[in-house]
């Protein structure tokens, strides 16, 4: 199915990568429906991007999951898209400085919104006989990452859900793969660097360098990158992509 005729879920879809795959989508003809926690910024974007769906919601949360699968399946007859980008940073701290509770929460809203939103839409585009599935990793998820021990486990765990939502759902015509931005250029990026030199005692710029120096190309990645390979995973020009790890990072050598 072509762009124009699809519709799409994508959860954190009113900032940063969420936000320009939502407009990549919007732009390709795509009927759009953005999930996000945050409500002044869900409604900011719908007022510059008028014909998107707003839902404000903790993707986390099971319940908030299944009424905003459900009002997204009831609007559009179903779902052939579902982009889970929801994720949060989590502590920046070694292992053992970790409390449980920021462990539990960083998994939470980086792997359980991701199992949440796919547990709840697979059954409709099981009935439809074709859909596709594309989860936001990290870096982090082959690389591993000091001091970013709870975002880490997610990541990878992503990318293993991921490739079992491939070999489950492959005989019903879904496809599922996986993306893997490298540093994204934005705001989140900033705060992630401003929390490493407060830990680390480094400056904020040796920081921003040691991620740069990380990547062969040497340069961070813009959000629209990603948005660019989530609306190719979801075009007939992948139609034979499944279960895939698509790194958008320059390259990574080493995560530090």
């Amino acid at each position: 199915m072509e762009p124009a005729g699809q519709s799409v879920l994508i959860t954190a879809g009113a900032s940063g990568i969420g936000k320009a795959i939502a407009l990549e989508f919007h732009n390709a003809g795509a009927s759009v429906h953005i999930v996000d926690i945050d409500r002044l910024a869900a409604e900011r974007f719908a007022g510059e991007l008028p014909g998107i769906m707003v839902s404000i919601g903790d993707a986390s949360n099971e319940q908030q999951t299944l009424n905003i699968s459900r009002k997204h399946i009831s609007t559009y007859g179903g779902i052939d898209v579902l982009v889970n980008c929801a994720g949060i940073a989590g502590p920046t701290a070694a292992v053992q400085d970790v409390s449980l509770e920021d462990w539990h929460r960083c998994l939470a809203v980086n792997l359980d919104s991701t199992f949440l939103y796919c547990r709840a839409l697979i059954p409709n585009m099981q009935s439809a006989g074709s859909g596709s599935i594309v989860n936001i990793s990290s870096t982090a998820g082959w690389h591993g990452y000091p001091l970013r021990s709870s975002y880490a486990a997610a990541k990878w765990a992503v990318i293993g859900l991921t490739k079992t939502l491939a070999m489950e759902l492959g005989p019903c015509g879904i496809r599922a793969n996986v993306i893997c931005p490298g540093s994204i250029n934005g705001e989140r990026m900033d705060r992630v660097i401003a929390a490493e030199s407060r830990q680390s005692g480094l400056s904020q710029q040796v920081i921003r360098q040691k991620y740069t120096n990380s990547c062969s190309l040497r340069t961070f990645i813009d959000a629209e990158d990603i948005a660019k390979m989530a609306l190719f995973l979801a075009s007939p020009d992948s139609s034979r992509i499944t279960g895939q790890v698509m790194n958008v990072d320059g390259h990574v050598e080493n995560i530090r």
